[in-house]
């Protein structure tokens, strides 16, 4: 993926994108999916991670002890989303750079994804 070098905000799904889908109730504990810790590695610092679930409220604790104990930067999390689409809407720059970008992967199947910065984006 190829991205300009401005900073970027990544909005990520957590069950079934970076942990095994429901493994914190099938399994009593999350796992981290192949590819993902790299990923999560590789988001340069100047980036924004917010992290969007469907878990309750009463799952907070145990989430963010997870993300903590396995030293996975991030700068929100929300909590209670709705279990359909999460629809993403925002401007194009005039210069024609796209400021949306979707990826949709399948779940529970490793997260093998490339950040590289093109400085003339």
């Amino acid at each position: 993926m190829v991205f300009s070098s401005l900073g970027h905000t990544w909005i990520l799904d957590i069950d079934g994108t970076i942990v095994k889908h429901n493994g914190y109730k099938l399994d009593g504990y999350d796992s981290l999916l192949p590819g993902a810790m790299e990923f999560l590695s590789s988001i340069p610092e100047k980036d924004m991670i917010v992290f969007l679930t469907s878990r309750t409220e009463e799952y907070r604790t145990i989430t963010e002890k997870f993300l903590n104990a396995n030293k996975i930067r991030y700068d929100h999390i929300i909590f209670n989303a709705p279990y359909g689409e999460r629809i993403l809407i925002n401007d194009d720059k005039p210069s024609g750079l796209k400021m949306g970008i979707a990826i949709n992967k399948i779940r529970d199947e490793e997260l093998d994804l490339e950040i590289i910065e093109d400085k003339n984006l």
